[in-house]
C-alpha cells in the first residue's frame, strides 16, 4: 500500500488522530510498537492562521516519527487553504482533511462531520487544498450524517476526482457519535469499487489483532486506522504484527505505562503531564485482572503528583503478580 511516494507495506495499522491522546510522546510510543503511520492531534484552521500557541505546539513534529500526517479541520474553503500552507511549512508527510469528528463544538459548527451536510463545499474545500499545497493530501470521513444519508459510496469516487492520495473512513454515521457498532459493508464496497484506485483506510472497532485480521480479509481494505484500543496499549501495533502476542511481559506493560507518564512530565510538567497519562492509565487493559479496581482507578485519576501515581502503579503490578500467582496455583491443583 502506498500514499505519494510512502510505501507501508501489505496490511498496515496506523494510529489515529486524537485530541488529547495523539501527542508526540504517546506517537513516539505507538511508532516504536509498530504503527506504520501516525497523526497529530487534529488541529483547527482558525487556530492554526492565528497562532495560538497551543494549536502550533500540536504541529510539532520529529524525524523519528515518521510517516507522520497532521490532520486540519474548518468550515471555509479560504481558511482550509491558508492552514494547509502553513502546515506544509512544518514538512508532514501526510496533510489529512477532518471531515468526520463528530463533537458538537466541531460538527456543529459545519466542521468536521458536520461537512457532511455540505457536500458541494465540502469538495471544494478539498480540490481547493490538493490545489495549493504539493504534500499528500488524505481525507478521514464517515459513512454519511445519519443512517437516512449513506452517501459515503458517491463521495468517495468525488474526494477522489478531487485527487486525494488516500481515504479513511470511520463506519458510523455522525449521529452514532461512537455508539453501537461500526459498519464496514459500505467501506467495503467502496473498497472493491472498480472505480476507487487510491488506498482505502478502515476505522472503527478494530480492538485486537483479530479484529483487524477480520477486517482486511472480509472487506480488502488497504489499511487499518486504531483509535480508543490504543488506550493504555500502544503495544497493539506490535500484536497487530505477531498474530496477536505483543512480546511484552506484565512488567514490560506497567514499564512503559511508567515511561509514558514520565515522558510527559518532562515534556510539559508535572500537574499536565499526569493530566496527558491519565486517559491512558484508567483505559489500559492490564489492570482489568485487579479485583475491585475500580477504587484504585479513582485514587490513580486523583493522583496529581508523579510518584504518587508511580506509587499506584507499583501497588498494581504487585497486585497483579499475586493475582498472577494464585491462578497458577489454581490451576496446578486440578492437575
Amino acid at each position: 500500500m502506498k500514499i505519494g511516494n510512502i510505501d507501508f507495506g501489505n496490511r498496515p495499522a496506523f494510529l489515529a488522530p486524537m485530541e488529547d491522546v495523539t501527542d508526540i510522546g504517546f506517537r513516539k510510543m505507538c511508532k516504536r510498537f509498530g504503527a506504520a503511520m501516525v497523526y497529530t492531534e487534529f488541529v483547527s484552521a482558525d487556530a492554526i492562521i492565528r497562532s495560538i500557541k497551543s494549536t502550533l505546539a500540536k504541529m510539532k513534529i520529529d524525524d523519528d516519527e515518521r510517516p507522520v500526517g497532521i490532520q486540519i479541520y474548518g468550515r471555509d474553503v479560504e481558511s482550509m487553504v491558508e492552514a494547509a500552507k502553513i502546515v506544509e511549512s512544518v514538512h508532514p508527510d501526510v496533510i489529512d482533511l477532518n471531515f468526520g469528528c463528530p463533537v458538537k463544538k466541531v460538527a456543529g459548527k459545519g466542521a468536521g462531520a458536520g461537512m457532511l451536510r455540505n457536500i458541494p463545499l465540502l469538495l471544494d474545500i478539498t480540490r481547493a487544498v490538493v490545489d495549493a499545497v504539493h504534500t499528500p493530501v488524505t481525507v478521514k470521513t464517515r459513512l454519511g450524517w445519519d443512517k437516512n444519508n449513506l452517501i459515503i459510496t458517491e463521495l468517495a469516487e468525488q474526494l477522489q476526482d478531487c485527487g486525494i492520495q488516500a481515504l479513511t473512513i470511520h463506519g458510523r454515521t455522525r449521529s452514532q457519535m461512537y455508539t453501537g457498532e461500526a459498519d464496514w459493508t459500505l467501506i467495503g464496497e467502496v473498497k472493491n469499487n472498480p472505480k476507487i484506485h487510491i488506498p482505502i483506510i478502515g476505522n472503527g472497532d478494530v480492538t485486537d489483532y483479530a479484529t483487524a485480521k477480520e477486517k482486511f480479509d472480509k472487506y480488502n481494505v488497504d489499511a487499518v486506522m486504531i483509535g480508543r484500543a490504543t488506550f493504555g496499549r500502544p503495544w497493539i501495533f506490535r500484536e497487530m504484527q505477531n498474530g496477536g502476542d505483543s512480546g511484552l511481559t506484565l512488567d514490560d506493560k506497567i514499564d512503559v505505562l511508567e515511561e509514558m507518564l514520565r515522558i510527559n512530565v518532562e515534556r510539559i510538567d508535572e500537574y499536565r503531564g499526569i493530566l496527558h497519562t491519565r486517559r491512558h492509565l484508567a483505559a489500559s487493559p492490564i489492570f482489568k485482572g485487579i479485583p475491585d479496581f475500580r477504587q484504585t482507578r479513582i485514587a490513580m485519576l486523583r493522583a496529581d503528583k508523579m510518584d504518587d501515581v508511580i506509587a499506584i502503579l507499583e501497588r498494581c503490578r504487585t497486585i497483579l503478580h499475586n493475582v498472577e500467582n494464585n491462578d497458577t496455583q489454581a490451576k496446578g491443583s486440578f492437575i
